[in-house]
């Protein structure tokens, strides 16, 4: 545990589960409160595969992505500050889709939005590893 989670100035990765396991039945948070952690460093420029397996999805789907912009959440109108804890693997990433299956994420220039929650539970890809299987 962090010295900021110790303190509670941020979430703690239980705090994090908890709220993402409130989200409706069937929601992608809901899905994501149920998976590890799988990524710890900042993922700018990363690949990362995204966690899209049932049940979140009706098949497993192959979508690597790289995110390249981040954007903290918005608070709501008049709130100034976020209340503490401050929430773990929030905001959303920019990201440019570089490999899927999915047809309605395709290669070539196709931008999506992702959360961090689900960035962070993605895998990350080691191209080396995919270029010598070719």
């Amino acid at each position: 545990m962090s010295f900021l989670e110790k303190i509670g100035f941020i979430e703690t990765a239980e705090q994090e589960r908890e709220r993402l396991a409130q989200a409706p039945e069937g929601s992608i948070n809901h899905h994501l409160s149920a998976l590890p952690v799988n990524i710890s460093e900042w993922p700018q420029d990363l690949l990362i595969q995204l966690p899209w397996e049932p049940p979140r999805t009706d098949q497993k789907r192959a979508v690597v992505v790289v995110p390249f912009q981040f954007h903290s959440d918005l608070r709501p109108e008049g709130v100034e500050e976020e209340p503490l804890p401050h929430k773990l693997h929030s905001g959303s990433w920019d990201c440019i889709v570089v490999s899927s299956d999915h047809p309605s994420y395709p290669v070539g220039g196709h931008h999506t939005v992702v959360s961090a929650a689900e960035i962070v539970r993605g895998t990350k890809v080691d191209l080396t590893a995919v270029l010598d299987e070719s």
